[in-house]
């Protein structure tokens, strides 16, 4: 039996640092997958607030009922069930160094590192002058650590302890995304550290395969669409109002999709219902018993370049991008699309409900919608009745090429 449960992502640093420090102490964890969105459905439901008041992860709850949240004090009593463990220190001494390094790495290295990543993904509004701020802010506080390790093996001591594996943890993601060649050329001691670090057994149990790039990522940019050029004015001396007339606004358009009138299912009935019960139980039994067929088309929309898929954060992050761009279509669909499998082994699969019988007018207006596969599924076929099932209720494998591949994270577009 798990000695409890962890909420939290697998590719999440501050779940990493609780996992990592599970498996050095032989405590079995169960990993609940947890967006890191504390405005998502379930991190703000009464449930999940009980045991995070703010809906963040990683939170913990334990066999015996016990609920604990907060990045340290997880990783600290997790290690504290092994009563020979040496990851806490020998002495008073050094169990307060330890909880210094943790609090440097939480408080200070991270916050400063996601600045300047986080742009650059997608998960924040990117400005290339607040980003160079930032990584300048970061390599600050990474000097200090620079500092250290150069005179020291390790944060604390002689020996590893869990002030190492969780700042390693922590830095797991930036590895993957700024820290590159030249960081790891310009600071050889925190390289060899963090290179030490995740190629302990009980690390690689948790980060089989972690990523060093070789340069910082590009930011992730929406595509932007070319404005028509204006038509030059054929006689310099046309008339003052001929000319405020052509440059007056073309009235907005309409969404083709308004052509079809209002149907008897209101999407934004399904919505809230999908938003406020539960999926399996309640929800899905009163989607099917609504479902109109003549008025909505249920459409499987899959990724076409899944090769090309990296980290699964950042294939998630493309998926919040595409659904960013279907805004002007928001009246008229409803869907999910969730990543499956783990890191360099990715795909991302997804359904979603479209008001009419095609989904070109719904889609195009994503700049990207032609990165997408879309198959038309039928409402009376049990095995796409399923299939739209397990991509709206997020709790199911994806079957890729006969391999079970798991859930791993994804939007909602409502």
């Amino acid at each position: 039996m798990a000695f409890g449960k962890l909420y939290g992502l697998p590719d999440n640093p501050r779940t990493i640092a609780a996992l990592v420090a599970a498996k050095a102490n032989d405590v079995e964890l169960e990993l609940v997958n947890t967006v890191a969105n504390s405005s998502a459905e379930f991190n703000s439901s009464a449930e999940y607030r009980e045991i995070q008041p703010l809906g963040k992860i990683p939170a913990f709850v334990g066999a015996n009922g016990y609920k604990l949240s907060e990045a340290i004090a997880i990783a600290v009593y997790v290690t504290s069930q092994n009563e020979k463990t040496t990851l806490l220190g020998k002495t008073k001494q050094d169990y307060a160094s330890i909880l210094r390094w943790l609090s440097f790495a939480n408080a200070e290295l991270l916050p400063r590192l996601a600045a300047w990543y986080r742009p650059l993904l997608g998960f924040d509004q990117y400005n290339k002058k607040t980003v160079d701020e930032a990584s300048k802010q970061a390599l600050k506080v990474l000097s200090v650590l620079e500092t250290h390790l150069t005179a020291n093996t390790y944060l604390v001591g002689e020996r590893i302890t869990l002030a190492d594996t969780f700042a390693a943890a922590l830095l797991t993601r930036p590895f993957a995304t700024v820290l590159d060649k030249a960081f790891r050329t310009a600071n050889p001691a925190t390289a060899r550290w963090y290179e030490t670090l995740v190629n302990q057994p009980a690390f690689k149990a948790v980060v089989e395969n972690p990523v060093f790039i070789e340069e910082v990522i590009k930011p992730v940019l929406p595509k932007k669409e070319e404005k028509p050029k204006k038509e030059a004015v054929a006689q310099k001396e046309a008339p003052v109002a001929a000319a405020a007339e052509e440059d007056k606004p073309a009235p907005k358009p309409k969404h083709p999709l308004e052509a079809l009138g209002k149907p008897t299912l209101i999407l934004d009935d399904w919505k809230r219902m999908y938003s406020n019960e539960d999926t399996r139980p309640t929800a899905l039994p009163w989607f099917w018993q609504n479902f109109k067929a003549d008025e909505y088309s249920l459409w499987r929309v899959d990724y076409k370049y899944n090769d090309e898929l990296k980290l699964t954060f950042m294939a998630n992050n493309l998926i919040g991008g595409f659904h960013a761009r279907l805004e002007g279509s928001r009246k008229f669909l409803f869907g999910a699309q969730s990543v499956f499998g783990e890191n360099y082994k990715c795909v991302i699969k997804g359904v979603f409900m479209i008001r009419g019988q095609d989904h070109v007018p719904a889609f195009d207006v994503a700049p990207d919608w032609e990165s997408y596969e879309f198959e038309k599924l039928d409402p009376a076929n049990e095995a796409h009745r399923k299939l739209v099932d397990d991509m709206w209720a997020w709790d199911v494998p994806a079957s890729v090429d006969g391999k079970e591949l798991p859930w791993v994270d994804g939007h909602v577009f409502k």
